[in-house]
């Protein structure tokens, strides 16, 4: 029979896996298509209309993921790792989840309109800026993952 713990991990790592798959699909397939499109405007459109889909989802499966990784430090008692240097991806794990709940949260929402006036006059530029963000999210979120999964089996540093 399944445990509190291993439903949590196993949760946790279904809504790891929606939310970064998202961004490495919106990074890597949605904006370099956008960018591609002959008419700027039409590209932003399409950006928009991915974009606006995928982060109804992360709405839900970002805090899930947090609340699972919470729970399971919480029964584990894992506290002491995050004072541990050799267990850095546990800090890095709170680190990209803080930082893309922030984004999706606090920033999209209220520099939305911001953002649609600026592709109004300037759509190829704002695509521009938000593929360099959305690179270094997805890399700061896969150098987590690939810690985290070697690291939680004693691997990197141990």
């Amino acid at each position: 029979m399944i445990d509190d713990i291993e439903l949590a991990r196993a949760l946790h790592v279904l809504f790891v896996a929606h939310w970064i798959g998202g961004v490495s699909f919106v990074t890597l397939v949605a904006l370099p298509l956008a960018r591609a499109a002959s008419d700027a405007r039409k590209g932003w459109a399409l950006f928009e209309s991915i974009e606006s889909r995928f982060s109804a989802q992360v709405r839900w499966t970002i805090p899930l993921a947090g609340a699972a990784g919470l729970w399971m430090t919480w029964r584990l008692d894992m506290w002491p790792r995050f004072a541990d240097p050799s267990f850095w991806w546990m800090d890095a794990m709170v680190l990209v989840w803080a930082l893309f709940m922030i984004a999706v949260f606090v920033i999209e929402p209220f520099a939305h309109r911001r953002l649609e006036a600026q592709a109004a006059r300037d759509p190829e530029g704002v695509m521009r800026r938000l593929y360099r963000v959305h690179l270094v999210l997805l890399a700061a979120a896969s150098l987590t993952i690939v810690g985290a999964v070697a690291g939680s089996r004693g691997g990197l540093f141990p």
